[in-house]
Formats: C-alpha cells, structure tokens, sequence
C-alpha cells in the first residue's frame, strides 16, 4: 500500500498518510493535493477509495492516520456489524479533535511539498472528517475545504468568522446524526460568508457518499462530488 510518514508537530512521533497519485494531470505538470480525512472508522478500504478517486481526477490524495494517537492502522468496515461500530465510536470519543487538526496542518505542509505537487493543498472530510474539514478552514492554511455530513458543525459556528478561503459544505436532509434543527442552525450561521457554500441533499442519509455502503445514494453522490470537483479544480488548478 503506497503510504508516507509525516512527523506530527508536538513531537510525538510520526504517523502514516495513503497516498494516491495521478497517473496524468489536465496541465500535464504538477498537481494539486487534496488531504482526505477520514471518517470514524479510520483510513479503511473505503477512504482508499475515496482517495484514489481523487487521484483519477488528477490531484495528488494524501489520507492520514489520525487515530495513531490511540492505536495506528485502525481499518474498521460499517457494514460489518455493531462491533465494528463500537470500536468506531470509542476511537473518536478518545480522539484529541485540537491535535487532529495539528495533525491535518502537518499533513497539509507535507503535501504543499511532495514530489509532483505544486504546493496548493485542500481538505476532503467525511462525518468525523466533515468537522474537521471545518475546523481546519478555520484554524489552517489550507487553500480550500470541504466537508461531507460534518457532524456537530453547529456548536463550532463561533469559529467561522475566521474562515478565510472557500468551504463548502455538503449536508444530509435525513442525516441521523445532525438533526433537522441543527441543519437549520448551520445554514442559516453561515448565509452571510461569502466564503462558504451549503449544499443540502434533503432526500440523503449519512454517509451518501461512501461508495458500496448501506446509504449510499448515487444522485446525492454525483451531485455533491461533481460541486466538489468543480471546487478543486478552481481552486487547486
């Protein structure tokens, strides 16, 4: 499996990244990055191929191991059962969010300067990823964000004044984990940003995007990856 290692910032060790890179890209030179954040069940067969799609668009797709703090290689599956799902939830209750970030803005770093890249580095983060695709948009350098059915987005509404390049957020209509009325808070928050754009998909569950998985919807996914790479290519060139 192609994967690099990145130094965490606090001196805590080093942490492994899967890497996906273009075979080709539209310019023929350098590529873009995007940094992939996983969802609770860890950089798993489903961020890899999230990952390498990201690659086939042309961008270089950097996924970290953010639950290394806790125990390094966690590859749950969803559809497995409740026991993969219980696992899930003790690693994010046990995540450290603020050295998460810490760790997604080394990850950043490290891609601006990887072999073929051309220094611009955006976020991608699902569920668990989600919020903190948002966290980074606003306490990172990352040149642009966006995040598919973040949770808890609307207790981190304070922190948007802060958010200087474009998020974009992508939300659940029928999303068990963000109930309609913190849908409601989260949109109406951040109407007035000129550097955020909310997508809802009111007929889409969780994790639309998660391709094979139990929810997924392949309107919701078309429409939200087509924004998304519309975005990246924007942005990232």
């Amino acid at each position: 499996m192609p994967e690099t290692r990145i130094a965490a910032r606090d001196g805590a060790g080093d942490f492994a990244a899967y890497v996906a890179k273009p075979k080709a890209t539209p310019s023929g030179g350098p590529a873009g990055a995007v940094v992939m954040i996983q969802e609770i069940f860890g950089v798993n067969g489903a961020m890899r191929a999230l990952s390498d799609w990201v690659a086939e668009m042309g961008f270089v797709a950097v996924a970290p191991d953010l639950f290394w703090r806790q125990k390094p290689g966690v590859d749950l599956d969803p559809d497995k059962g409740q026991s993969e799902w219980d696992q899930a939830f003790a690693f994010m209750n046990g995540m450290d969010q603020d050295k998460a970030v810490q760790d997604l803005q080394a990850t950043v770093d490290a891609a601006r300067k990887m072999e073929g890249a051309n220094g611009k580095v955006a976020t991608m983060g699902f569920c668990l990823g989600g919020r903190l695709a948002y966290m980074m948009a606003a306490r990172s350098d990352s040149d642009c964000n966006i995040s598919y059915y973040g949770v808890g987005l609307d207790g981190l509404l304070g922190e948007a004044g802060n958010i200087k390049n474009p998020l974009m957020l992508h939300i659940a209509g029928k999303d068990k984990f963000v109930p309609p009325e913190a849908q409601k808070k989260i949109v109406e928050g951040l109407r007035g940003n000129a550097k955020v754009e909310c997508h809802v998909y009111p007929w889409a569950d969780h994790a639309f995007s998660r391709r094979g998985g139990h929810s997924y919807d392949a309107r919701a996914a078309t429409i939200a990856d087509g924004r998304s790479a519309e975005l990246l290519s924007r942005v990232l060139g």
